[in-house]
């Protein structure tokens, strides 16, 4: 007498470690954007309604403290003629973008818009959507 034991499959799937998978990925990702900082200097920009979007290859900031800033590193204002021209050397269409406290003097923006107007650079000013 030949018994023939009958295989059966399951149809189950386990979830569990799908979902331990996801919640790993999910704290990864909440961790690493918290320590992106697109601009590490602490400024208040000045409001606008109006948006332009430009790829930010360089970055000029000037704080509160009329602090000039060329990509997060600190800088004399006689140095960013000089960085300015390093900084988008080989691009085809240069782009600089300008961070400026919204209680900076209008006459330090118009400094640091000149010597890029000098460089023939193009300089977008950042300013934080209006609420």
């Amino acid at each position: 007498m030949s018994m023939r034991m009958r295989n059966k499959r399951s149809a189950d799937f386990s979830m569990s470690s799908l979902t331990d998978i996801i919640f790993l990925l999910l704290i990864f990702f909440l961790l690493t954007s918290t320590l992106v900082q697109p601009n590490a200097v602490k400024l208040l920009l000045p409001n606008s309604t109006s948006q332009t979007q430009a790829r930010q290859n360089v970055a000029v900031a000037i704080d509160a403290q009329n602090q000039f800033y060329f990509n997060n590193e600190p800088v004399a204002l006689e140095q960013l003629a000089s960085l300015l021209l390093q900084g988008v050397a080989g691009q085809p269409d240069p782009t600089v973008v300008l961070y400026a406290d919204k209680t900076v003097a209008i006459e330090q923006v118009v400094k640091v818009m000149s010597i890029a107007s000098d460089q023939k650079i193009k300089m977008i000013l950042a300013t934080e959507p209006q609420r």
